[in-house]
């Protein structure tokens, strides 16, 4: 599982905020498609989302598979009007706190559910149809968390801040999914981060 590279900032407007990458996430996605494009893919999935579908292309190009969307790999807020990358979100301390306990009130339990069980049934559906195959899915920070908790067998869904084109690995079985690693990024080695605090 892979996030998408870094978007722009969208503040506002007609319809879903739908944004493209910005330079660096560009930068991010090359990197990513030059670094893991050396491993074999059986296929390369995406959320029909820009900024995944973008970062997808240059890994798809790399190792020779076309691009699978799905459309239940969207990420959770894909209905809201603006898109603030988490990291400036986090300098509005009052904006942050209202999104994550927006996120995490009792009232948005059968949301995250139900987006939860949207994230696994897709994921579960890819893995099957790709039995014993390497696959590359992008997607956002919400679908990974969404996967991972239910692959740690969690009740509750985790929420951790992937960085910009980490990938997550998750070995399927025919029995069970297990987690391999998180947020793995050799690729980015040299690249200044967002500052995290």
């Amino acid at each position: 599982m892979i996030r998408h590279g870094l978007p722009v900032r969208i503040d506002g407007g007609a319809g879903p905020a739908d944004p493209s990458l910005a330079p660096e996430g560009i930068d991010q996605a090359r990197r990513l498609a030059e670094h893991w494009g050396r491993h074999p893919l059986d296929a390369v999935w995406s959320s029909p989302q820009r900024r995944a579908f973008e970062t997808a292309v240059p890994l798809a190009e790399a190792t020779g598979n076309g691009i699978d969307a799905d459309d239940r790999l969207r990420e959770f807020d894909a209905h809201l009007d603006f898109y603030v990358p988490l990291e400036e979100l986090r300098e509005d301390e009052a904006a942050w706190k209202r999104m994550v306990a927006e996120w995490r009130s009792p009232e948005a339990e059968a949301q995250r559910r139900t987006f939860r069980e949207r994230v696994v049934g897709a994921i579960e559906e890819i893995s099957t149809a790709h039995p014993e195959g390497r696959i590359a899915v992008v997607c956002h920070g919400g679908v990974i968390n969404a996967y991972l908790s239910h692959v740690l067998g969690l009740e509750q869904t985790i929420f951790f801040e992937p960085a910009y084109t980490s990938v997550s690995r998750v070995a399927v079985g025919a029995r069970r999914a297990q987690l391999v690693s998180t947020n793995e990024t050799p690729h980015l080695a040299g690249l200044v981060q967002p500052t995290r605090l």
